[in-house]
């Protein structure tokens, strides 16, 4: 029997098999479509719409698909999206051409090539002591206008009841602010260097970020079915730091914002983390992560989905598993073909499986694998799924 997409969502997220495996694509950053890719889409099967940017934010270089695109690439969820305050929009737009893009919360981004822009702008990379902290002009996590659209735009969704609606507030993961304030060598060694600092800054940042969840899950109310946040805590081997101090300095930080979210909405929570972070999936769902992605299928034990499937399946969703780092960019539409079918053999059995690519859908991705993928999910992921 047919579902609409939200009730597929739904199913697989209670842990029951839908009509077919969700697919989860283009509503997030860590869910999204580079810029060029997108355009080359929309070229590709004919679609005439214009170019908008997730979070109203260029240098992201993420695209917000229109309706037409999203229903070709038979994406299942629909986004909901905090925004920066209106000043900062408005005077990053107002900026000279090149120069640095500045954030509300202070850090921000170089074009280090044409149209390319990576996080450089660091604004405590030399701070040490937990003055430092206390003195530092933080942002408002109570102007309005950073969710002033949502609550129209969920409700909205919600009464049409054709899509799962995820929403993903933008810059409020803990340690990605933290990479982002310091730099990610810096932090990582103030992490073993001045644990105390450390801590200090990985709280201050949590508190911030509970402020403007609230304001944003108030916005929603029962309008939404998954809260999307995150924390990128791997490698392609290995984590980025021993299981012991994830557990004693970082795990009391997730462990606390999860439960504040628990507390404010019936949604299910989806944490987003890149790498081999398989020594801690115990430790996600210990915390209350319902839904892990991206599952980096190319990174050390995350690659033995079979071990995922008998471990973790039963207690948590996967979302993701299509590799970016080769297949998607690098291989051809039957190859992109034979490993979406691969994943949902190997993952989607029983249901538990929503199935997109490694995080963002870069730009060396040819759109014909993006269809290849999509394509490959309509073919090979219909319930029973035959094995």
């Amino acid at each position: 029997m047919s579902m609409t997409p939200r009730e597929r969502v739904l199913a697989t997220i209670d842990h029951r098999e839908p009509d077919r495996v969700p697919i989860v694509l283009g509503v997030s950053n860590a869910t999204g479509i580079k810029m060029r890719t997108y355009r080359e889409i929309k070229q590709l099967v004919g679609i005439v719409a214009e170019d908008r940017y997730l979070y109203d934010w260029p240098e992201l270089g993420t695209a917000d698909p229109d309706e037409a695109t999203l229903q070709r690439l038979g994406t299942d969820v629909r986004g909901v999206w905090d925004l920066e305050p209106d000043w900062v929009l408005e005077r990053n737009r107002a900026r000279e051409p090149h120069s640095d893009y500045i954030n509300s919360w202070g850090s921000g981004a170089k074009e280090i090539t044409p149209g390319e822009w990576f996080p450089m702008v660091e604004p405590l990379k030399a701070a040490t002591s937990i003055a430092e902290i206390e003195d530092y002009p933080w942002p408002d996590m109570h102007d309005p206008t950073r969710v002033a659209h949502v609550g129209e735009r969920a409700a909205r969704l919600a009464l049409e009841n054709q899509y799962a609606i995820m929403a993903t507030p933008w810059l409020l993961f803990p340690l990605e602010r933290a990479f982002a304030m310091q730099g990610m060598d810096t932090f990582l060694m103030n992490m073993a260097m001045y644990p105390d600092f450390a801590e200090a800054l990985l709280w201050r940042i949590e508190e911030l970020c509970k402020e403007l969840m609230l304001h944003f899950l108030e916005e929603l109310g029962d309008n939404v079915d998954i809260i999307k946040i995150g924390d990128d805590l791997g490698t392609q081997e290995s984590l980025l730091m021993s299981p012991a101090m994830y557990r004693q300095m970082l795990k009391p930080v997730h462990a606390d914002y999860i439960q504040f979210i628990k507390q404010h909405t019936r949604a299910q929570v989806m944490f987003h983390t890149d790498g081999d972070v398989f020594p801690l999936i115990d430790d996600f769902i210990e915390m209350g992560v319902d839904i892990l992605n991206p599952i980096q299928t190319s990174a050390g034990k995350m690659s033995n989905l079979t071990e995922l499937k008998q471990r973790f399946g039963d207690d948590i969703i996967f979302c993701g598993g299509m590799d970016t780092a080769r297949v998607l960019p690098q291989g051809t539409p039957e190859e992109v073909r034979q490993e979406t079918r691969r994943i949902i053999e190997a993952l989607g059995q029983d249901g538990g499986l929503m199935i997109g690519a490694v995080h963002t859908v870069m730009n060396d991705v040819p759109a014909e694998n993006v269809l290849a993928m999509v394509d490959a999910v309509e073919e090979f992921g219909h319930y029973p799924l035959e094995l």
